[in-house]
């Protein structure tokens, strides 16, 4: 059999040299996205590659043109909600609560806020978390070819998203949270329905984990890729399931326990790699624990009212804004002249669906935030990339990228 190289230089005299040296390359620039469908949101990435190794790549999101911050400094307290539902709006339930966290800390009502409302924040925040994860492992699956899964998770999202339809009237921009409570109670048979829904869905994480944990293809693009040490997660501020596989044991609801959640049980699941695999396994039990909570909240979910009794801060029933002017006056003045929030400043942070989800407010006592700044998860997880995918192929950035989770509308702010 001819030799390798006398066959790709065609002289036999040359059989000793090596052939990278003889046929050498040059960098090439390239785009990836922004319309490239594993760009989640819109994002692109400027990369430099030799032949299909990267080299360096450039990042950059801003293609949604969302600009909540600044937008917020427009809007009425009220006003602002709808606003915090596009930033992660893959489980935007989790924004309403952290925001109006940090108005009710600026009021002095923490405190007085009702315990069934505070039980169905948490019930919908960890709902919201389950969704955000099974989207996460879903796409990132179906990107790497593994399509059965993608259609299990996500047909298992459709039905928490008909549960938090039902509750808020919208399927994903819920807007259902208030300063002082929630909108509105859960409705009646409500919990019955989750519960029966919480065990069909285990059932489907163990189908998929049939199908994936073991996958020699899954694991052969999984394991080992995107991989960084505790040290730099450190670094960089990564926080949520993409911290916590490297083996930071930190999570919001532990280490800084709010609402009701220091009266659960639940672990908070670590890894020791770093990699996408263990990226994966996090968010997998993370969605274990978090269907556990959600059957302590069903278990223990009190009786009483979901709002605040505060003129000055809730809104008026809809049917008393409807049917009476009083009512109505009220309705038309907290959502046109805004709450009246004391001067001062406050940050209130919680664990979203990617991590620490902060939101820092300054107030002049109008009914507008001076500045509303919100500590996005995704957007910090999104500077680790480019360290991250140098010295891999291009194929890897969909795996990394992935499972980083970037949100555009988080990063976009």
């Amino acid at each position: 059999m001819a030799d390798l190289k006398t066959l790709v230089l065609g002289r036999k005299d040359v059989q000793d040299l090596d052939v990278e040296q003889e046929m050498p390359s040059e960098l090439m620039t390239v785009n990836m996205g922004p319309s490239h469908p594993a760009m989640h949101g819109t994002v692109r990435i400027v990369l430099t590659v030799d032949g299909e190794r990267i080299v360096k790549g450039d990042i950059q999101p801003g293609y949604l043109h969302r600009c909540f911050e600044k937008e917020a400094e427009y809007a009425t307290y009220t006003q602002i909600f709808p606003y915090t539902d596009r930033l992660n709006y893959v489980s935007p339930m989790i924004n309403n609560v952290g925001y109006a966290m940090a108005v009710e800390k600026l009021l002095g009502i923490t405190a007085k806020i009702p315990r069934r409302a505070e039980y169905v924040r948490v019930i919908v925040s960890e709902v919201s978390r389950i969704t955000d994860h099974m989207t996460c492992i879903g796409a990132s699956a179906m990107e790497l070819g593994a399509f059965t899964p993608f259609l299990y998770l996500l047909k298992a999202r459709e039905w928490l998203y008909m549960l938090l339809e039902e509750v808020s009237g919208a399927r994903l921009t819920h807007s259902y949270v208030r300063v002082g409570g929630v909108g509105k109670d859960l409705p009646d048979g409500w919990l019955p329905k989750l519960l029966k829904r919480l065990d069909e869905i285990e059932a489907v994480l163990v189908e998929c984990e049939v199908m994936l944990n073991n996958n020699k293809i899954f694991r052969d693009r999984m394991a080992g890729v995107g991989a960084f040490s505790k040290e730099d997660a450190i670094n960089w501020g990564l926080t949520g399931p993409v911290g916590r596989a490297c083996g930071i044991d930190y999570d919001v609801r532990k280490d800084f326990p709010y609402s009701i959640y220091p009266e659960l049980e639940f672990d908070v699941p670590t890894a020791t790699t770093g990699d996408c695999y263990d990226r994966y396994l996090v968010r997998v039990e993370e969605m274990k624990q978090s269907i556990r909570i959600l059957r302590q909240c069903a278990t223990q979910l009190p009786d009483g009212p979901t709002m605040i009794d505060d003129p000055r801060v809730a809104l008026p029933p809809k049917r008393d804004a409807y049917n009476t002017i009083e009512s109505m006056i009220r309705h038309f003045k907290h959502i046109v002249d805004g709450i009246k929030v004391p001067s001062g400043e406050a940050y209130t942070f919680v664990e979203g669906g990617n991590g620490e989800l902060g939101f820092f407010i300054v107030a002049d006592g109008a009914g507008r935030p001076y500045k509303c700044y919100c500590r996005n998860p995704s957007f910090v997880h999104l500077s680790s990339v480019p360290k991250t995918m140098q010295d891999h192929l291009i194929a890897d950035i969909v795996p990394i990228f992935g499972m980083i989770n970037m949100i555009g509308g988080e990063c976009d702010k």
